[in-house]
């Protein structure tokens, strides 16, 4: 029986009028869902196999719980992706070397989780071998957090601590790049303590105005 779907009463309830939201979100029973997903992935069953109703059942909830929440397991497996990694960070703020600092920190952080996590790392094979759920993966995760480094660097040189000729794009390139190579492109690659002080520092030294005494 669902967790979530029935009870006395909650056929014959009239419904308002204008669009149906659904009732309210509860925490405990999207994270026994997510935590669901989890258990089958761990499991070892494929990507294709994730059915919303086997998801149900796992997760002990209707297929109705399930829907009201995500249109559909591709959905569904992003807020898992989402769930599994480590929170965005918080930024500090008080200088575009300390907000770089922090944020490739973060980067660093989430390719030795996926190192150390079996099903992170299950999940994103499986989730590259599926071009739509990779692509919307880009598109909720991976472009926003791009985004908010182009945020940074633009505050950075509107603010004379970079160069006013740099191409923001490739600067983002340059100090994101190094650490998903290591993170992601090489399994073996060293992502020691202090890693993301030298990526900025190395880039910065190349990308600041000539004038410039920041430290």
């Amino acid at each position: 029986m669902s967790v979530a779907d029935t009870g006395p009463g909650t056929e014959g309830r009239t419904r308002p009028c204008g669009p149906v939201r659904g009732r309210p979100r509860s925490e405990a029973v999207e994270r026994a869902i997510i935590e669901g997903v989890m258990k089958l992935l761990e499991d070892g069953v494929p990507l294709a196999e994730l059915s919303i109703e086997r998801v149900a059942r796992t997760a002990g909830v209707g297929k109705a719980t399930i829907y009201r929440r995500w249109s559909g397991k591709d959905e569904l497996f992003i807020d898992v992706v989402r769930a599994a990694e480590p929170p965005d960070p918080e930024l500090p703020g008080t200088s575009l070397r300390d907000d770089l600092v922090v944020l490739l920190e973060s980067l660093r952080r989430r390719g030795l989780a996926t190192r150390s996590s079996a099903i992170l790392h299950n999940v994103y094979a499986q989730m590259k071998s599926s071009p739509k759920v990779w692509s919307a993966y880009h598109a909720g995760v991976i472009a926003p957090r791009r985004h908010l480094v182009m945020q940074v660097l633009r505050r950075g040189r509107d603010n004379g601590e970079l160069r006013p000729d740099i191409d923001l794009e490739l600067a983002n390139d340059l100090f994101v790049g190094p650490m998903l190579l290591r993170s992601t492109l090489r399994p073996d690659g060293d992502l020691p303590e202090g890693l993301a002080e030298e990526i900025v520092d190395t880039v910065l030294a190349g990308l600041r105005p000539v004038s410039s005494t920041a430290s």
